[in-house]
């Protein structure tokens, strides 16, 4: 199977809720890596499994809505906790919508919320 893979890094800012995390519960900054994997079984006419730039492109575009944002303040985290697993479903989902290349049979986002600390997504097409 191929794969690529392309990072973004972003500063985005929430609180937990729902339990006693102590400073957790508190607004507070991430500095956020989202790594977008891709696989499949064949490449396409120009021996791409997906062009690197449509990637970059969406990346761009998808973490440009939650750059510097509070994210607790976002509709899609209204009245939940916005933990780094329901936050990575959502951007694999996302990013699922947008990166239409045909032969994509996996779509995988990791995101890191710190140099130790990572949860990740997957949708299989």
């Amino acid at each position: 199977m191929y794969t690529v893979a392309v990072r973004r890094n972003f500063i985005a800012q929430h609180y937990l809720i729902g339990g006693n995390w102590g400073p957790e519960n508190e607004k507070h900054s991430h500095h956020y890596q989202l790594e977008l994997q891709l696989d499949g079984t064949r490449l396409d006419e120009y021996n791409y499994l997906v062009d690197i730039v449509a990637i970059e492109a969406a990346l761009d575009r998808l973490v440009e809505t939650y750059r510097d944002r509070m994210l607790n303040d976002l509709p899609e985290f209204q009245g939940v906790n916005p933990s780094i697993e329901l936050f990575s479903r959502y951007l694999c989902a996302a990013l699922d919508r947008e990166i239409l290349a045909p032969n994509i049979q996996r779509v995988t986002v990791r995101l890191w919320e710190n140099e130790t600390a990572w949860a990740a997504y997957q949708v299989e097409r």
